[in-house]
């Protein structure tokens, strides 16, 4: 029902419940006055915006991301969503941007002011994360586009801290198709995601761009920027810009969930438990460990070396579930937190079967 067509149906009523009431003496016309409805005129149409305004009005509601991991220093790109109420900034931006990360710190392109960074929460098969930017409830928000206005066609424009140089750069393009899925590599460490439902554009998104927002011609986020196949050096024949985007209707209902505290199989939230190992899938047929999670790496003074794990063993059960894959490992640590304690048991090298109890540290989020 139309707000006029509502606007009539509640007058309409109103005089029947009139004419229900008897007539006092001397009353010649009990018959409601007429009803006449008004049209409200359609709003102008919007005015797209300038290169130089969109990027005024964009630039100042994002923030570069850093932080240190194993292999050195990552560099990103974050949306700055919200205030908590309590006088800190919530900010959007994807999980490999932080995945590893410590002494993770904000550079704000409002007023250039530096922030540590607290993760709230995040899923890593979504690639996206929340995080918390203390002291910093005054910087500007983005502006959000409304949920499912993306068109095959549409100009659009990625924002972010391109190669990380901490100097917000713009790639402008075109939405080459929605609902798309892909699989990413991450430049850092070569691991690879499925994403679905992507926006793909044919603008030049590049590392540090990362997490940063995708906009449409007014200046309204439409998209996280997550994934490109920027040219590297040296190549000889650079391929066509093919880039892609979470959708931003997607992206904040992570933020909701993340911020109403349901966790899920995907969404881990507070700080990050930590077992202590690398791990990668077993298959070795011939192994008497079958499949499971093959230790790789074992961190010095950590829980996993505390009860014995060794490069070579193979996780077979964790809490008494088992373990078949890596990801199963990784969706089990999903739901704990530091503190909790747990059971494993592993398939040594000679193929003895081994168990333990540790209790799980705090470590970067992954």
């Amino acid at each position: 029902m139309t707000r006029a067509g509502a606007a009539i149906a509640a007058l309409t009523a109103a005089g029947l419940a009139l004419a229900a009431i008897p007539l006092e003496h001397g009353t010649l016309d009990a018959t409601p006055p007429p009803v006449s409805s008004v049209i409200e005129p359609a709003p102008p149409p919007r005015t797209p915006l300038a290169a130089e305004e969109l990027t005024s009005r964009v630039v100042p509601t994002i923030v570069t991301l850093t932080a240190r991991t194993e292999l050195g220093t990552t560099a990103g790109t974050g949306i700055v969503m919200r205030s908590d109420g309590n006088g800190n900034a919530l900010v959007l931006t994807n999980h490999h941007v932080i995945d590893g990360g410590t002494g993770i710190t904000a550079t704000s392109m409002y007023d250039r002011s530096t922030y540590a960074v607290e993760v709230v929460g995040y899923d890593s098969f979504r690639d996206l994360a929340v995080l918390r930017l203390p002291g910093a409830a005054r910087l500007p928000v983005a502006a959000l586009a409304p949920s499912g206005s993306v068109r095959v066609g549409d100009p659009v424009t990625a924002i972010g801290n391109a190669d990380g140089n901490g100097i917000p750069l713009s790639a402008t393009g075109a939405v080459t198709g929605v609902g798309v899925s892909v699989t990413t590599r991450n430049t850092t460490d070569n691991s690879r995601n499925k994403l679905s439902n992507l926006i793909e554009i044919d603008a030049n998104v590049r590392p540090g761009d990362s997490g940063g927002p995708l906009v449409d011609a007014f200046g309204e986020v439409v998209g996280v920027n997550s994934a490109g196949n920027a040219a590297e050096p040296g190549d000889e024949a650079p391929p066509d810009p093919k880039s892609y985007a979470i959708p931003i209707e997607d992206a904040t209902a992570l933020v909701d969930e993340v911020l109403s505290g349901r966790a899920s199989p995907t969404v881990h939230i507070g700080p990050t438990p930590l077992l202590g190992v690398t791990v990668s899938d077993h298959r070795a047929v011939r192994s008497r460990a079958g499949s499971g999670a093959e230790v790789i790496h074992v961190d010095f003074r950590g829980p996993a070396d505390g009860v014995g794990l060794v490069r070579g063993d193979v996780i077979v059960e964790f809490d008494g579930v088992p373990i078949r894959s890596a990801s199963d490992l990784t969706i089990r640590m999903i739901a704990l937190h530091p503190g909790d304690r747990v059971e494993l048991r592993w398939i040594d090298a000679t193929g003895r079967s081994r168990s333990g109890s540790l209790v799980l540290q705090e470590g970067p989020p992954r």
